[in-house]
């Protein structure tokens, strides 16, 4: 693969940015997996993309709350149900801390509408023990989640434990009186195992309902992969922290897009939003194994694991009321000829890996 000159970002107050051929591939990642989102939601057949990595490996939306995850906790958690503050609050950690619909649905059918005003400690435990004694599995692989220390041997009793104290130390009163997305952030990560990034993502989740109305620009956190990401996009950061970086590629989108020459269609006028750009970071980061693997990035992996598995049924799309979103889901989808895929079938880094 051919190595082209460093691209360079000239801040103001002088510093600048040094970038790798990583950083054109971000972009193009961005376009393309958009692209795919919205020939799928708009009900063009299969194949979606001609890009050789992302039809056989499983990526995640260019935009967080496109995600088939994402969206049945805004749709049927979230939405759903009593719209209370501390239902709100209970339903949307219960479910993210498992993070795993199949768990959320288990305990729906089994125990009926999932309310803080009827919990049973002693009734939800049963029958996740149920699921484990089975062989299922409760938790999502997405994210690591540690066991807070509530005296149990097993994990998902000292979750049912944190919700229980959570909700006993006011957590839904004292998250309406934060100001900002930050000091929802810092209260969430006060309680016991929610590190810097589950307390961040579960932030991001509550902003979704109307306990809070947060810019999604304000604050941003970055995750392991997201900071692998961009040690393979930058061979110097400036001495720019990860969420500067972060804020850094949110600005300069529209320009970045348009030096490459893609349109880029975004969710339905609604720009990328840091926790959006911080998401991308962590998927270039796996798509450059596979890409780029002469540009070794912090983790040292070298395969991208979870394999991709076309579903031709379109995806029916909600989103916070709140944003205002003007969806127009009644158009054929366009056809648009990737930039990547000009002159034959090609990687978005611009050579077969």
């Amino acid at each position: 693969m051919s190595m082209r000159a460093a691209y360079e970002i000239r801040l103001p107050g002088g510093r600048v940015l040094k970038t790798t051929p990583v950083f054109d591939t971000y972009w193009r990642f961005a376009w393309e997996r958009q692209e795919i989102f919205m020939r799928r939601v708009l009900g063009s057949p299969p194949p979606w993309t001609e890009d050789p990595i992302l039809s056989v490996h499983r990526f995640t939306n260019t935009y967080r709350a496109s995600d088939r995850v994402s969206q049945y906790l805004i749709r049927h958690v979230i939405y759903e149900g009593s719209q209370k503050p501390e239902e709100v609050f209970f339903r949307t950690l219960l479910f993210k801390l498992f993070n795993k619909i199949e768990t959320w649905e288990t305990l729906n059918s089994r125990l009926g509408a999932l309310e803080w005003r009827g919990f049973s400690f002693d009734a939800y435990a049963k029958v996740l023990d149920g699921l484990l004694d089975q062989g299922e599995r409760v938790y999502s692989a997405a994210y690591i989640m540690p066991s807070p220390a509530f005296g149990s041997p097993r994990k998902h009793r000292n979750h049912l434990r944190l919700i229980e104290h959570m909700m006993a130390d006011g957590a839904p009163r004292k998250l309406a009186k934060v100001g900002s997305l930050r000091g929802a952030f810092e209260l969430l990560r006060a309680y016991p195992s929610l590190g810097d990034f589950l307390a961040f993502q579960f932030a991001i989740d509550l902003n979704y309902s109307e306990l809070t109305d947060f810019s999604e620009m304000e604050f941003v956190v970055a995750g392991p992969g997201a900071r692998d990401g961009i040690s393979k996009c930058f061979s110097d950061t400036a001495d720019l922290g990860e969420s500067q970086i972060i804020q850094v590629m949110a600005e300069r989108s529209v320009d970045e897009f348009e030096r490459l020459g893609m349109r880029f269609r975004s969710l339905w006028g609604r720009s990328l939003q840091l926790i959006d750009c911080q998401n991308i970071f962590c998927e270039v980061s796996k798509y450059a194994r596979v890409a780029h693997p002469d540009i070794e990035g912090e983790s040292g992996r070298t395969r991208i694991k979870q394999k991709y598995a076309p579903h031709p049924v379109p995806i029916p799309q909600w989103y916070p009321p709140k944003w205002g979103l003007a969806l127009d889901l009644s158009a054929p989808a366009a056809t648009v000829q990737s930039v990547a895929s000009r002159g034959g079938r090609r990687s978005l880094s611009g050579a077969w890996p």
